[in-house]
């Protein structure tokens, strides 16, 4: 293919007027898209409030590749049968929060002190080797950068910007932003990325930093809302615009949801017909219809009397073999002087567009004491996560009267779903899954029970040597495992075959597994916003990394 076609190409990709995908296209973990690509969702179903159908669990792949990233079970994707049960998990928050308030001149104009992260995004950059918190600095004004050794505790450098401040754009009325860390950028003046939205003019920008300190305008995006953003797929190298719609605005149906749209290059593909109000028509060069809050999110403690859920947030980011997707839920409006109540909820998706959403409790709620820095609007923040070493750093804003500012929660490493035994034993078998790697690894926590490991053929039979009665029971509590036989120095043997793993536990709980070529446990999955000791978006790394959180984790975190 010459260059002036390929350009053409992608030119018509960016502008929505060919697929981005190809028909039938295969991703990474056996999954096939369909034919019409993005999916067609019905604009009825959003405001009906339907549950989001997902086509990859109901009919998964006949084999599943496992060579990208631990394995999580979070659904039933991986699993043919099982006797365990599943539990999901919620995020501790830190008992000092917030990490970051306003305690500034240029974060205190008005009535509203703010340092708050609205997306914005917090990420470990690896070249600089530090946490790097871009925040919403004085209300509806500055955006600000302040950065951490530990993640825990940051402070506020001088910048030349605005002389004197850590303020780094100038960017007049911002509503929110999201900035992206782009690992695989070729062009190093855009290695941080940032989508902005604009009160004055009601629009979004992306703007390109080399920095991530000095940002310039590189151009205006089509029709959107305030709240939409973007992510990177990074298993089909595309980037996604969230873009926030309304359905009936101006009725008492009115609905906040999302569209999609998909190109290669997020400069050239910033131009989209339509976007704001009434929802997208999935034409030529305009966004689809993608999802929204549902009848399952319109109940709970925050929820009152014949009130809808509405979708008001939506941020994504691959995490090892999927994608995390921070489900920012209005529950309420304004209630005896209360701002919005919004909490934070998880999703899952394995193909980048259809939602799971199996657990509707909130990973980061909004508190019940008014003085509390999260008493409403509870909100994620961009990047969604961070690994660093066996836990999961999750950033989100809160506000109360006086302030707004950002808080830290902890979870445990893939802890979002765990596979349970009580006393009894109980068993777990996958479906048949092909990898090219030679050692296996689990996520699990056996300290009070065991752990055992059998290998099937993708007829159900035994494989010699890989019994339960010759493996080496594990009987730890720990995020990273190695899984070893006797007779077997490793899995050779059966790698590259289509193959099924049972999993014997009793009185534990399995959060995940991988297979990796790696001794050193590399999963070759994506690390959300990073962490100390990853060098770009993968693990390949392995257990450096838990060395590397040790080294820079304050006293008595551990």
């Amino acid at each position: 293919m010459d260059s002036l076609t390929k350009n053409v190409i992608i030119c018509c990709v960016g502008l929505g007027l060919v697929n981005a995908a190809n028909s039938a296209e295969t991703l990474y973990n056996g999954i096939v898209l369909p034919e019409q690509w993005p999916p067609k969702i019905e604009k009825d179903a959003i405001e009906r409030g339907d549950v989001m159908p997902v086509p990859y669990l109901e009919n998964p792949p006949d084999v599943i590749s496992i060579d990208v990233g631990r394995q999580l079970f979070v659904d039933d994707f991986l699993v043919e049968t099982t006797d365990l049960k599943r539990t999901f998990h919620v995020a501790e928050y830190y008992a000092d929060n917030p990490v970051v308030a306003p305690d500034r001149r240029w974060e205190k104009p008005g009535n509203q002190p703010t340092a708050m992260a609205f997306s914005d995004g917090v990420w470990y950059d690896p070249k600089d080797k530090v946490f790097k918190m871009w925040y919403m600095s004085g209300y509806m004004a500055t955006t600000s950068l302040a950065i951490s050794e530990d993640g825990i505790h940051w402070t506020k450098p001088k910048y030349d910007v605005m002389p004197g401040t850590n303020v780094v754009c100038l960017s007049g009325h911002r509503d929110s932003a999201v900035v992206w860390l782009d690992h695989e950028a070729t062009d190093p003046k855009r290695r941080y990325q940032m989508f902005q939205f604009h009160r004055d003019p009601w629009r979004a920008a992306i703007h390109l930093s080399e920095d991530g300190i000095h940002w310039d305008l590189a151009t205006w995006c089509g029709e959107s809302g305030d709240r939409s953003s973007i992510f990177y797929n990074p298993f089909r190298k595309l980037w996604v615009y969230s873009i926030r719609t309304i359905l009936n605005p101006g009725t008492d149906k009115w609905c906040r949801c999302r569209l999609y749209w998909e190109c290669e290059d997020l400069v050239s593909g910033a131009d989209w017909e339509g976007g704001y109000r009434g929802g997208g028509t999935g034409g030529p060069g305009a966004p689809v219809m993608w999802v929204g809050a549902d009848r399952l999110d319109s109940t709970g403690p925050n929820v009152s009397e014949d009130f809808k859920a509405e979708l008001y947030h939506l941020d994504t980011i691959a995490y090892e073999s999927m994608f995390l997707g921070l489900f920012s839920i209005w529950h309420q409006g304004s209630h005896e002087g209360r701002p919005k109540i919004n909490d934070v909820l998880v999703g899952f998706s394995r193909d980048g567009f259809h939602w799971h959403r199996p657990f509707r409790q909130a990973v980061l709620p909004v508190a019940q004491d008014s003085d509390a820095w999260n008493w409403s609007n509870v909100q994620s923040v961009g990047g969604c996560c961070l690994v660093v070493g066996d836990k999961l750093y999750l950033y989100a804003s809160g506000r109360k009267s006086q302030a707004n500012s950002t808080g830290l929660a902890f979870m445990r490493r893939d802890g979002f779903a765990s596979m349970d035994s009580e006393q009894t034993d109980g068993v777990l078998t996958t479906r048949p899954v092909v990898f090219k790697g030679k050692y296996l690894f689990v996520n699990a926590d056996a300290e009070e029970g065991e752990l055992r490991v059998e290998v099937l053929g993708k007829d159900g039979k035994l494989i010699e040597p890989f019994t339960s009665e010759n493996c080496e029971p594990i009987q730890t509590d720990k995020t990273l495992q190695r899984v070893n036989w006797q007779g077997a120095s490793d899995l050779s043997a059966v790698a590259e075959k289509p193959v099924k793993f049972r999993f014997h536990l009793s009185n534990g709980r399995l959060y995940s597994f991988w297979v990796t070529p790696d001794e050193s446990a590399a999963s070759n999955g994506y690390v959300a916003a990073g962490g100390p000791g990853f060098t770009g978006s993968k693990d390949t790394v392995g257990a450096a990394a838990y060395q590397a959180a040790e080294d820079v984790a304050p006293k008595g975190t551990n």
